[in-house]
């Protein structure tokens, strides 16, 4: 992960006054640079050793010494594993860790214009466009999400959707020290939860909906929406702008502490809102009214409401960092959206072909909807689910795929260290599954099928994926493609 070029140097004492955490061995000891990972420790680094599910960092920490780290943050149980480097512990490591991280850079996301998106669904959408609408005003910026990571022309493959407190910071560094206008990135429900983020500061969060989704991790709705909630303080940031057609941000907007901006695509009574949206076969035109007034015109290259409303947050937000409304407007007709978001295979086939990232119930549900306004004939989806995550969802999700499609196949996702076979009857648990619907087990099989069923005018839409590269099977991650693998079986076909 990239690192600021400018030197900084802090003492493990100041380090540890910092954490509020106790500190033994040289309090001399100077640091130059974070890690939570001990592949990634570069000479001079704390090494952040955190608990976690399966090990303990700490039990890397000699790994990490001898790569260079000269000091280690841990708990209590980690400090008992540390020898011959300073060990300051922390009651709670993970909080600390984001404290110290942010003023070991300078608190580097405050010398932006920092915005935090977040949301079951669509974070990527809204924050892909505020991006190509901030670069395209003339503002160099700096993303962070779930497909990738970029700062200016660099671009950087993303770990996760949000990354660890270190990573984070010194990524933010980074784009400071390149003269980054902007940064736009992705917060996740687990990145809140631990303490990821803590140390940093947005001038805007936003919320796009919430719908169910993680609960293996965050085990209710009610625990997965405060999650969510705990961004939307003055500790975070200094504005929220929530989209209340979801009902969890209208309940967002009422308990927030911070002023909050409204949008919408069905109230005007929003701060931003359609005025109209005027679909057709490449897209829409779009009238949005916002703050004071305001109304921005033009053509769009997206299909389907959900996308509607993340373009309207992103339009709103730029609009609050300062980019003229007559910009926007001129920026919107070259707007493209998200990698594995409703992308396109084209081929010269006679039928659309789609790739979507849907893996949560609600949508699943909307892309399928999104899909029949789209074309006059069948839709034909694929669709699997996730291994070790969320059970509970996989019966909604298939029930979403049999409502939805006009021909479902069921097939695998990532099984991870589960037995897709197992997963399958979960997914298709009380259904009625009969031709041309099938269950199909292997991916590219369940692929190529849908496209060999596919006629003159008809929709196949991949489901799940998107733009992943790889398919993970009893630990082992596969290459796998759902764009290659549609592409490749549109062409067997023709």
């Amino acid at each position: 992960m990239s690192r600021p070029i400018e030197e900084f140097k802090r003492t493990v004492e100041s380090v540890a006054a910092i954490a509020n955490a106790t500190l033994t061995g040289d309090v001399a000891t100077v640091i130059t640079g974070l890690t939570l990972s001990s592949n990634d420790v570069q000479e001079g680094d704390l090494f952040i050793a955190l608990p976690g599910e399966k090990a303990h960092g700490a039990d890397f920490a000699a790994e990490a010494i001898a790569r260079g780290a000269v000091a280690v943050l841990t708990d209590s149980e980690g400090a008992s594993k540390v020898k011959g480097v300073p060990v300051i512990v922390s009651a709670h490591p993970r909080r600390a860790a984001g404290v110290i991280s942010a003023w070991f850079y300078s608190e580097p996301m405050r010398d932006l214009y920092s915005v935090g998106v977040t949301g079951t669904n669509g974070k990527t959408t809204v924050t892909t466009l505020l991006h190509q609408i901030m670069s395209a005003a003339g503002r160099d910026s700096g993303l962070i999400g779930t497909v990738e990571t970029l700062i200016g022309n660099e671009t950087f493959a993303s770990k996760r959707t949000t990354p660890e407190s270190s990573d984070l910071q010194a990524l933010s560094a980074v784009m400071r020290e390149r003269h980054m206008r902007n940064l736009v990135m992705e917060v996740s429900s687990h990145a809140i939860a631990l303490e990821r983020i803590r140390g940093s500061h947005f001038a805007v969060v936003a919320f796009t909906n919430l719908s169910q989704d993680h609960l293996d991790f965050h085990k209710t709705m009610d625990d997965y929406f405060a999650a969510k909630a705990k961004l939307f303080t003055f500790e975070f940031s200094d504005l929220a702008v929530i989209n209340i057609d979801d009902a969890h941000g209208v309940r967002l907007a009422a308990q927030t502490e911070l002023p909050v901006m409204t949008v919408s695509r069905h109230d005007q009574s929003a701060t931003w809102h359609y005025v109209s949206i005027a679909p057709d076969y490449v897209g829409a035109h779009v009238a949005i009214r916002g703050s004071g007034g305001i109304l921005i015109e033009g053509k769009v290259q997206l299909h389907g409401g959900y996308n509607y409303d993340n373009l309207l947050m992103a339009v709103a937000i730029a609009n609050e960092s300062g980019i003229d409304p007559i910009d926007i407007a001129a920026i919107l007709p070259h707007l493209t959206g998200a990698a594995g978001r409703l992308e396109s295979v084209r081929l010269g086939q006679n039928f659309t072909a789609l790739v979507d990232y849907a893996h949560s119930p609600d949508a699943v549900a909307r892309v399928l909807e999104t899909a029949h306004e789209i074309t006059d004939g069948r839709v034909i989806a694929v669709l699997g689910c996730g291994g070790d995550r969320d059970t509970s969802k996989r019966p909604l999700m298939g029930k979403a795929l049999h409502a939805g499609a006009d021909v479902a196949i069921f097939t695998s996702d990532n099984p991870r260290s589960e037995k897709p076979e197992e997963i399958l009857v979960q997914m298709t648990l009380g259904l009625d599954i009969q031709e041309p619907s099938v269950i199909i087990q292997d991916r590219s099989d369940a692929i190529k099928a849908a496209v060999n069923q596919a006629q003159e005018g008809d929709l196949v839409v991949i489901l799940g994926k998107g733009h992943e590269k790889g398919q993970e099977i009893a630990g082992v991650v596969h290459p796998f493609d759902d764009r290659v693998e549609l592409a490749r079986a549109i062409e067997d076909k023709k």
